[in-house]
């Protein structure tokens, strides 16, 4: 007889190594991806050296950055200059303890919920434990004592608060149509409805995507790092798996944003219109590739627009934050709790 300590303790341990290894081996893939999808756009053929068609390249840079070596400035604030790199990666792996990404489903006759844990305000936390890597680039700017990495760093207090604030109230408006902060109950929520909530909330959603792709510092917004301007931002004075620990967050960062956008909007792991028996036949595929299929849309998009899209002036990115985005997503809570009322009244 399966020893039940045994099982409380072991199943949440082989998950938590899971989720780990999974997400390192995703995240250091979508650089090889983003390279290759890339240079297809821009009629080059991209990493194709290491390994059958450069499939090997992630390794290999691993490998390269593992065995680099590791340089400080003389005049950096060693402590600090060696903290940043953990405050803007561990939030960023930290918050996959919430996210689901799929139904519970059975296991030699073990119930395994592919989540490591369903709590009633795992949106809050999400959105709180993502909001520490902010102080990973202020201080990595700050403590390198350089002038260009330290502009980085002002630039991304700057932005990243700006855009924190309407993309909190685009997912107020989720919250006020699903009624629960729960991960799991959002999902749920739209299964019972019969419809995804993008369909409500497309005006949240927009809002939503636009903060999502400035928090990860991505085109059209990288102001923080701008290699045209500031070298390479608040990580130009670092080396090694520091620098590593930066470049990879940036892509966990995107999968979280992606992930929490198809949970919001797009009914996580559920098909289109769940409840339509007409398409009960799209049940045959898994739940997870549905989550899997949505969130790597949202990759695809994001890298698309790198290759798209030049670079916004600071003063236009402040003022899309705070002259268009913030009255929206006010006017748009508003919209979303009167039609609540009305369909609940």
């Amino acid at each position: 007889m399966t020893d039940p300590l045994m099982l409380s303790l072991g199943i949440p341990l082989i998950k938590g190594v899971v989720i780990l290894g999974v997400l390192l081996l995703t995240v250091a893939y979508l650089t090889f991806a983003e390279r290759k999808i890339l240079a297809y756009m821009q009629v080059r053929i991209g990493p194709n050296r290491v390994g059958p068609k450069g499939w090997l390249q992630p390794i290999a840079d691993g490998l390269k950055l593992f065995v680099k070596e590791d340089l400080i400035p003389g005049s950096a604030e060693r402590f600090v200059f060696m903290l940043a790199p953990i405050l803007i990666f561990a939030p960023a792996i930290l918050v996959w303890a919430v996210i689901p990404w799929g139904e519970p489903f059975s296991l030699a006759g073990v119930e395994i919920t592919p989540f490591l844990a369903d709590v009633n305000i795992a949106l809050l936390f999400v959105i709180a434990v993502s909001s520490i890597g902010i102080y990973g680039i202020i201080l990595g700017g700050w403590a390198s004592n350089n002038k260009f990495s330290l502009m980085g760093g002002l630039r991304s207090a700057a932005q990243l608060v700006s855009y924190e604030v309407p993309m909190g109230f685009a997912v107020v408006a989720v919250v006020l149509m699903a009624g629960t902060l729960s991960l799991v109950g959002i999902v749920e929520a739209q299964r019972a409805a019969g419809l995804w909530f993008i369909v409500p909330g497309i005006l949240a959603f927009g809002i939503y995507f636009i903060c999502g792709v400035a928090e990860t510092n991505r085109n059209p917004f990288d102001l923080p790092e701008a290699e045209a301007e500031l070298v390479a931002g608040f990580h130009t004075e670092y080396s090694g798996m520091k620098f590593a620990f930066f470049y990879l967050a940036e892509y966990a960062n995107m999968l979280v944003v992606s992930s929490l956008a198809v949970i919001l909007f797009f009914g996580g792991w559920l098909r289109p219109f769940p409840n339509l028996e007409i398409l009960g036949f799209l049940d045959l595929i898994p739940p997870f590739f549905w989550y899997a299929a949505k969130v790597l849309a949202f990759i695809f998009v994001y890298i698309w627009f790198r290759g798209t899209f030049p670079r916004y002036r600071f003063d236009q990115l402040m003022q899309i934050g705070w002259k268009w985005l913030l009255p929206l997503s006010l006017a748009n809570v508003m919209l979303v709790a009167l039609g609540v009322l009305l369909v609940k009244g």
